[in-house]
Parts: C-alpha cells; structure tokens; sequence
C-alpha cells in the first residue's frame, strides 16, 4: 500500500492544481457522507483528537485522524501541534489504497479550500491579505490565496506573538510580506481576511472592515472558539460556508445564531452551491465567509 510522506504532498499538490480539483469535486453540488468526532483529552481540555470520515458513494472513503495539541512547540524536543494521517479506501471495495501525512495533507487542503471562497467571493482586484495567525498553515493559505488573487501586492501577518508574526514574515523572505503589531488597523486596510488561530474570544472586529472586505475564518472549528466578533456578522448580512453540515459547531456561527444577529438563512450558500452555480457568490459591500468543519479541525 502506497504511503506519501509530508515532503512528497507538498511537492505534489501545487495549489493552483488543488484549487482546480477542489473546483471541480464541488461542482456537482453533491456532498458525500461525513461523520466527525472531537475528542478532548480529560487530562489537559486543550488537546484534542478529531476523527472524520467522508464517503463518496461508489468512489472513495477518506479517513482523516488528527490530534492537536498546542503545547508540543514548546516541548522539550518541539513537534507541530498538529500530526495525523489520512488513509484513502475503495468505497467500492472497502481495499485500503493509500495513506499518507496528515498534517501536510490539512494545511494543503485547508488553504486550498480557503483560496477556493476567495475566489469564488472575494474582490478580484483584491490588493490586500491580511492573515491573523502565524502557526503552521499561516504561509500556506497566503500561497493559496495568493494563486487564486495575484493582485495581491501587500500581505500583513500579525499573531497575539509579534516575534512569531516577523519571523514568519523574515522566513517567506518577501518584500511585500511583513509583520504587524496593530490588528486594527490592519483590517481596516485588508481586502481579504484570513484568520487561521485556535482563539476562544474574537479578534477581527468587524467595526473596522472596509467595504468590500472578504472575511475568511478557518480555526473556529469547535462551539467555544471564535475567531470575529458580533460586528462582523452584523455587517455581512449573508454568510457562506464551506458546508452546511456541522456549520453550528462553530462558534463563529453558533453564537451570532444563539443571539439572533443572524439566522439558518441567513447561511446563503457552501461551496457545493457555489462551485454547481446554485448561487452566484456575494451581493452588498461585505462578503463574509466562515470555513468550518468538517473540513478545519484545529488548524
């Protein structure tokens, strides 16, 4: 049985291919059967293990296992706080096929998906990505989002840590990226936002978008976590998701709903209905996309 290591996805999915792929998997409007699982260790509530399984009828099984454990950057001998394996199963046959590194995968498909809403709902002459995290997807989404927009001439980066932030921006070694230390003024400047933090309190508020702002949340993927702050749901009117099942278990959309800042129809489309052309994207001066589980767990 085949497996690919992590050096071997990243050398294999190109983003403007993935993005492509990811186009075309949607555009039948179908979704697969999926079943996701989080698990929190009792021992140390900020580790967590998601399982998740998708079936296309007829085609192929996807298992995804993956643990996040945000502490193990700072062990002793340091490890990404996010490892797993993706194994791939003949949904004909139930023959396992392949595996390969889960992490990789995840950051791949993660900002691959991403990069997909930004294109089908952010400004194509978008100028200006903001990106709030500088963990391990952080430099993937701005070279996804960067495939689908190259009118991207400015890319700020900015972490609660703002030696992390520069020295990510040192290690892309780009003059159009760099760290920042103010948020606020940083979104009021972004074009698109693209947040990839596990936070539990918001962080982008939405007092300061600008209009025609494409706001992209990927790490909120559990009830408790949040990544915007009312405003920015106030100021969307209409929201998109990746998918519509398992959408509430974010909490950038289950706590707007709880409130009544927005409703079940207030969610317009997912990318099923977007990529099949069911609907055509954003209308009014604010898109605001949230991208949930059960393609995100803890990245």
């Amino acid at each position: 049985m085949l497996h690919l290591n992590a050096e071997t996805v990243h050398d294999l999915l190109d983003y403007r291919g993935l993005v492509a792929a990811l186009r075309k998997a949607h555009s039948d409007g179908t979704m697969p059967q999926t079943r996701v699982d989080v698990m929190t260790d009792s021992g140390n509530s900020d580790n967590v293990f998601v399982s998740l399984i998708a079936w296309a009828s007829g085609d192929m099984i996807a298992v995804k296992l993956v643990g996040v454990f945000p502490d193990n950057p700072s062990l002793p001998v340091p490890q990404p706080s996010v490892q797993g394996l993706v194994t791939l199963i003949d949904g004909r046959t139930g023959a396992p096929l392949m595996t390969c590194d889960g992490a990789a995968l995840t950051f791949r498909k993660t900002a691959a998906d991403s990069a997909l809403a930004v294109d089908l709902l952010a400004r194509a002459d978008a100028e200006v990505l903001l990106v709030v995290g500088a963990g391990g997807l952080a430099p993937h989404v701005i070279a996804a989002h960067r495939c689908v927009r190259p009118s991207i001439r400015k890319v700020m980066i900015w972490n609660r840590n703002p030696e992390k932030a520069q020295a990510l921006a040192a290690r892309l070694d780009d003059p159009a990226i760099s760290g920042v230390t103010d948020l606020d003024a940083a979104v009021a400047q972004a074009d698109v936002v693209s947040c990839v933090t596990m936070a539990t309190e918001p962080l982008v508020r939405g007092l300061h978008l600008k209009p025609g702002a494409h706001v992209d949340l990927i790490g909120a993927y559990l009830p408790t976590m949040r990544e915007a702050d009312d405003d920015v749901a106030r100021r969307a009117g209409k929201v998109f998701v990746d998918t519509r099942v398992g959408c509430e278990g974010s909490g950038d959309i289950a706590e707007p709903v709880q409130r009544g800042l927005i409703t079940r129809d207030d969610i317009v489309a997912d990318l099923f209905d977007l990529c099949s052309r069911r609907h055509w994207g954003r209308a009014g001066p604010v898109s605001y996309t949230n991208l949930t589980l059960p393609k995100t767990p803890g990245v």
